[in-house]
């Protein structure tokens, strides 16, 4: 029996609360489960202790009776150090979709335009008072 700790999804509409659950991998997300293993409930601030709750020892023996933790639940044991920290591929989710890659792109355009414009404005100056300083050098 495939074997899985997940969140199983509760509440009211738009209300979220999740159980965390052990659970065969076959069974639907919200049905039948072996064992409750804690709480998650996701409205509560991120520094609150009743945010997440775990029974570790019931983790730590799910986990090596072979369980396999979903993804947000090894972020969760990864916090708390039951896990160690693994690699995720962080796909191109985060980049920025065209238009605003080409805004970025027009906004760097100007700034470097208006870079070059000061460093010739600066220049100018300089070269002025270079010539200024031969002709008086000359005479």
């Amino acid at each position: 029996m495939a074997m899985k700790i997940r969140l199983a999804r509760g509440g009211s509409k738009k209300r979220p609360f999740y159980r965390i659950v052990a659970a065969d991998s076959r069974m639907p997300r919200d049905g039948r489960f072996i064992e409750k293993l804690g709480t998650y409930n996701p409205l509560l601030p991120k520094d609150s202790e009743d945010r997440i709750k775990m029974n570790v020892e019931r983790i730590q023996y799910w986990l090596d009776q072979g369980a396999q933790p979903s993804d947000r639940i090894s972020r969760f044991l990864e916090a708390a150090g039951i896990l160690d920290k693994k690699e995720r591929a962080n796909l191109k989710k985060g980049t920025p979709g065209k238009k605003a890659q080409e805004r970025e792109k027009e906004k760097a355009d100007k700034a470097a335009a208006a870079a070059e414009a000061a460093k010739e404005a600066e220049a100018a100056p300089a070269e002025a008072e270079a010539e200024a300083a031969e002709e008086t050098s000359e005479s």
